[in-house]
C-alpha cells in the first residue's frame, strides 16, 4: 500500500473506532439517564434515541472500524496474522460488532416499551441495567483495543516467526525493525 493510502485508511480506522467508543460513551450516558430519569417523556425519548443511535452510529461504526482495520492490517506490515496485538484487536472488533448487533434487539425491546408506555421505576429493570451493564463493559473493551494499539506488545505468531525466518533467510543483510517486529532494510 503506498504512503497516502495508508494513511488515508490509518485515519478512517482511528476516525471510526474513536466514533464507536464516543457513541458507546453517549449510549452509557443514556442508558443511566433512560432507569434513573423520572420525567416519562425523558425517559421515552431516551430509550427512542438508544435505538436510533444504535442503528444508525453504533453498528456503522462497529463495521467501519472492523473494515478499515482489516484493510490497515493487510496493506501494512504489521499484516493480520504476524503480531498477537493485531490478532487481539480483530478478535474484540468481532466479538464486539457481534454483541452488539445482538444488544440492539434488547435496545430495541426497550425502546418499543417507552413508546407504548410509560416506563416506571419497576417495568424492564432488568433489561435496563443490562443496557448499563453492557455499554459500560464495550467502553472497557474498546478501551483495552485502544491501549492495544497505543503500545503494541510484542509478540510474533508462529506465523510471524515463520515470516521473519523466510526474510532472513532470503536476505541476511536485513536487520530487525524494533517498530515492527519485522525484518526491514
Amino acid at each position: 500500500m503506498n504512503s497516502r493510502l495508508r494513511k488515508l485508511t490509518l485515519a478512517a480506522h482511528i476516525t471510526s473506532s474513536v466514533g464507536w467508543l464516543g457513541a458507546v460513551a453517549v449510549f452509557l450516558v443514556l442508558a443511566v439517564v433512560g432507569l434513573l430519569g423520572e420525567s416519562t417523556p425523558t425517559v421515552r425519548g431516551v430509550y427512542v434515541a438508544m435505538e436510533v443511535t444504535g442503528w444508525f452510529v453504533l453498528v456503522p461504526l462497529s463495521f467501519a472500524s472492523l473494515l478499515t482495520g482489516l484493510v490497515q492490517s493487510l496493506g501494512t506490515a504489521w499484516g493480520l496474522f504476524r503480531h498477537y496485538w493485531v490478532l487481539f484487536k480483530l478478535l474484540i472488533n468481532v466479538i464486539a460488532t457481534v454483541l452488539l448487533l445482538v444488544h440492539m434487539r434488547v435496545v430495541g425491546h426497550v425502546a418499543d416499551a417507552a413508546v407504548e408506555a410509560s416506563l416506571s421505576g419497576d417495568d424492564l429493570v432488568g433489561m435496563r441495567v443490562q443496557l448499563i451493564a453492557d455499554a459500560a463493559a464495550a467502553l472497557v473493551v474498546l478501551l483495552v483495543a485502544v491501549v492495544l494499539s497505543v503500545y503494541k506488545p510484542r509478540g510474533l505468531t508462529r506465523y510471524g516467526w515463520r515470516r521473519r525466518q523466510e526474510v532472513h533467510r532470503q536476505r541476511p543483510d536485513v536487520r530487525d525493525d524494533q517498530s515492527t517486529g519485522l525484518a526491514a532494510p
